[in-house]
């Protein structure tokens, strides 16, 4: 285990009318759980490379407009990890806007990729929390801890005032 934190990319694909693309991780820790395409940020890479290069191989999907948008504190000591994850922003380039599971590039990273409206993410985010807190039983999906943390650590976050209303 390296005691250093690493970088991680988390690239919110918004489609303009409030949705974002997200995929069930599979096959890495924080398998089972929601997340955005995304990866570890290369040697000499900046952020904007690092994320047409995780979208595209994760999605299939072209990307512009990318913008940072917030970063996070990603603690997880239970699977000996700890990350900064940098969120950004960015739209699909071209008129294909449906993202597939690539079997060449990663095909064990999602089992699946969908549009999900970005108003059930943070229900999705309330619920997990409460739950995690012994609020209440959560039977919804649970989300990747650095999507989690994102609402914690920027509560009035909202992606689509930057790429669109919701």
């Amino acid at each position: 285990m390296d005691p250093r934190p690493q970088v991680g990319v988390a690239v919110l694909v918004l489609d303009g009318n409030g949705k974002v693309i997200m995929g069930q991780r599979q096959g890495s820790h924080g398998a089972g759980t929601w997340a955005f395409p995304g990866g570890h940020l290369e040697y000499g890479e900046t952020f904007d490379v690092c994320a047409k290069r995780e979208v595209l191989e994760e999605t299939g999907l072209p990307v512009v407009g990318i913008q940072f948008l917030a970063a996070t504190n990603d603690f997880m000591p239970s699977e000996g990890k700890h990350y900064v994850t940098v969120f950004v922003g960015c739209m699909i380039e071209g008129q294909n806007k449906e993202p597939v599971v690539s079997s060449f590039m990663e095909p064990n990273k999602c089992s699946k990729w969908e549009w999900m409206p970005w108003q059930d993410v943070r229900k999705w985010v309330k619920g997990q929390t409460e739950a995690e807190a012994g609020k209440g039983k959560w039977s919804g999906e649970y989300l990747f801890l650095p999507i989690v943390n994102l609402f914690r650590q920027h509560p009035d976050f909202d992606p689509t005032t930057v790429y669109g209303e919701s």
